[in-house]
């Protein structure tokens, strides 16, 4: 076994320790928490090129999932008592794992700038180093019990992360709101690992034959049946993906993901981008063999692969309509990805692994950048997030607009040259075929349009017109951008947008140029990643994939040139003026601004309930459980009083007396036993005598 399979886990287990060191040093420590916190993922990163390398030279053959397993606990006797953990390498984690590491690392990198003036700047990176471990804990386990162990780690590292700024009652709020809406969907997760558990008698994925994602334990769970005739199989794989729905934001457990905005921009590009929501697609890949099922080597639509792509499809153009309406930048791009996870899930239930994954992959690196260009521009901005309240930041931020805009077409799927056309290309290709419904398909095109146009908003409402902010006639010289400064850029007041440091600027320009290139390893003529992970050969640029191609390009040009005419031609001179959604019919705006009042919903019914079923429980605990525990402890002290009265009176009375009784007869037969020779004496007489006459007595009858 090689190497690197071996000490797999060194790859988590270098951020992991840069956490653990982080958290005992001093708050002052600022250059060495950040210093270990990049050295720590620059480390896991060359690990994890590594394996990949390794994963690359050894696929398509018959050691292309290599596993390492050790035993953990023994609470039995025999192998069936042994609990085993372990990690696995195959192209689903060698890909994972050099895409979470290396955008972790430029994360963490334009971290040092976004967070340098923040008093708990070593607890960030405490937080960051331990949200990065956790990810890459599930990404390498091989055991279902390993890999929610790091689960719940990630979904406590973004509690941390998403409520950092704690003194804010709202990011208290959106913190406790996402680890409990997500610990919904871990109930259901873990009720699924127990119920395969007892189906398969292990947790381990893949162990020589004998693991419960291996042929084997599949045949068995695929043959029984539940009570409502849904495949044993099945329902595992549901409730499973009940977990994923939460963790990576699908409707209905979607309510957590725009809130988590509340923490700093960084947290906010590694949780949509790499690690959190990311972690539901990746299990449902993962696990993919177990919704999966071949008869007689074709594959069949089951009710957990129907389940994941109907959610998909509709989170997909439910998240994107809300998107539309809504002015904060970052919320927008929370949306935007709650869409996007949408179109995975579908790429997922409807194509299979490579196809979610392969988008999975692309829009983590421009989702990344979107989020740390919004990051960019609010930090230009002085801390600004309405969009209503920028404008002409291009003037300003060059750098910042040019890498945005690479991003923007890319999660726009603009033809041919980013590598988000190519990725949603696939999922669509993939819902056209799909043999169950076309509507996943109809509404994978709608969240296309909509996408195309609530980012084309975005970038005309902030970058282009004129700057709609505070302004101040106080000069200021603003630093250069590193990768271009325009002419004629005004020299701007204290209150002007100004460009961002260039620890912020240079990951969006290598992030930018990932977006670009990732394109090109899939696409129809150079499927490679498809290949690669081994779930399907492209078909080259057939008449259905062209015909595709043009359709969604004219979809896509549809909303860019819809956004354009709305908000391009036309700019926004103020604040307060009107949207020009806002003439929507039906009070469709509102709806969508509003985001179809799920929140309020969720308040008047779950909530509400929740509150009240506390409320009687109080009632209960107060007024019942609470007299009932008074009326016991009277009880109780009652009866200390009758058994200390029985004690006194009775037990030590009696005692007492017994033992006076003892002791009087001691002292009188002590005096017998005095040592003088004349009471001996006497004591014998008396007893002649009392013999005499016991015998004169006898004698007489």
């Amino acid at each position: 076994m090689a190497w690197i399979v071996k000490n797999l886990w060194l790859v988590p287990a270098l951020p992991l320790l840069a956490a653990g060191l982080s958290a005992l040093v001093p708050q002052r420590s600022r250059k060495f928490s950040a210093s270990l916190a990049i050295g720590s993922m620059i480390g896991a990163f060359l690990l994890s090129l590594w394996a990949f390398a390794h994963a690359l030279q050894h696929n398509g053959h018959e050691n292309a999932k290599e596993v390492f397993n050790f035993a953990w606990l023994q609470f039995a006797s025999g192998d069936a008592g042994i609990l085993k953990l372990g990690w696995v390498l195959d192209p689903l984690t060698a890909v994972m794992l050099v895409m979470v590491t290396f955008i972790g690392t430029l994360i963490f990198i334009y971290s040092t700038g976004y967070m340098a003036h923040d008093d708990n700047f070593t607890r960030f990176f405490t937080f960051l180093s331990l949200f990065a471990a956790a990810m890459l804990g599930i990404i390498i386990s091989n055991s279902l019990l390993l890999l929610f162990m790091c689960w719940e780690l990630v979904g406590l590292a973004s509690y941390l992360l998403i409520g950092f700024w704690y003194h804010k009652p709202s990011a208290a709020a959106a913190a406790k709101k996402a680890f409990i809406t997500t610990r919904i969907g871990d109930v259901c997760f873990f009720l699924g690992i127990m119920w395969l558990y007892h189906q398969a008698g292990t947790l381990l994925f893949y162990d020589n034959g004998a693991g419960c994602m291996e042929q084997t334990a599949l045949l068995k769970m695929v043959t029984q049946t539940t009570y409502f005739g849904l495949a044993v199989s099945a329902a595992i794989g549901i409730l499973i993906f009940i977990g994923a729905m939460g963790k990576s934001g699908q409707f209905p457990l979607h309510v957590w993901l725009p809130d988590a905005m509340e923490g700093p921009t960084p947290v906010s590009a590694l949780i949509h981008a790499a690690t959190m929501v990311a972690a539901g697609v990746f299990l449902v890949a993962r696990v993919y063999p177990l919704m999966a099922v071949h008869m007689d080597g074709a594959a069949v639509e089951t009710a957990a692969l129907q389940a994941v792509a109907w959610v998909g499809a509709i989170t997909a153009v439910f998240a994107a309509s809300i998107a539309v309406a809504q002015n904060d930048i970052k919320r927008i791009l929370a949306y935007s990805t709650v869409s996007q996870l949408g179109y995975m899930m579908m790429g997922l239930g409807t194509g299979g692994v490579a196809v979610g994954m392969f988008h999975l992959i692309t829009h983590a690196f421009f989702k990344a950048l979107l989020f740390m260009g919004a990051g960019s521009v609010i930090h230009g901005c002085h801390e600004e997030q309405d969009i209503r309240k920028m404008g002409g930041i291009r003037n300003f931020m060059p750098a910042t607009f040019l890498t945005y805009a690479v991003g923007m077409m890319a999660l726009s799927g603009f033809p041919v040259f980013f590598s988000g056309f190519w990725s949603k290309d696939a999922i669509l290709h993939a819902a056209h075929g799909w043999s169950v419904s076309h509507l996943p398909f109809y509404l994978g095109v709608a969240g296309a349009f909509l996408t195309a146009f609530y980012m084309t908003r975005q970038m005309a409402l902030v970058f282009l017109g004129k700057y709609r902010g505070e302004k101040s006639q106080s000069p200021r010289h603003h630093a250069k951008s590193p990768l271009v400064v325009l002419k004629g850029v005004p020299v701007g007041g204290e209150n002007d947008p100004h460009e961002s440091p260039r620890s912020m600027t240079m990951p969006l320009i290598i992030l930018a140029i990932c977006a670009i290139a990732l394109g090109a390893i899939g696409t129809p003529a150079w499927p490679w990643f498809q290949s690669f992970l081994g779930d399907h050969h492209g078909e080259g640029f057939t008449y259905d994939v062209i015909q595709l191609m043009v359709t969604s390009t004219l979809v896509v040009f549809a909303g860019l040139g819809l956004g354009l005419w709305l908000y391009g031609r036309k700019q926004r001179n103020t604040v307060d003026e009107p949207d020009v959604l806002e003439k929507l019919p039906m009070g469709m705006h509102a709806w969508f601004a509003n985001k179809y009042g799920i929140d309020e919903l969720y308040e008047m019914t779950v909530i509400r309930f929740n509150a009240w079923f506390a409320r009687v429980c109080a009632t209960i605990d107060e007024k019942f459980l609470g007299i009932l525990v008074l009326l016991l402890s009277y009880f109780t002290v009652a009866l200390g009083w009758v058994s200390n009265a029985f004690d006194n009176f009775v037990i030590n009375l009696g005692f007492d007396q017994g033992c006076e009784r003892v002791s009087r007869g001691g002292k009188l037969m002590s005096r017998l036993q005095g040592g003088r020779v004349q009471i001996y004496l006497r004591v014998i007489g008396v007893a002649l005598v009392v013999l005499v006459l016991f015998l004169i007595w006898g004698g007489g009858k």
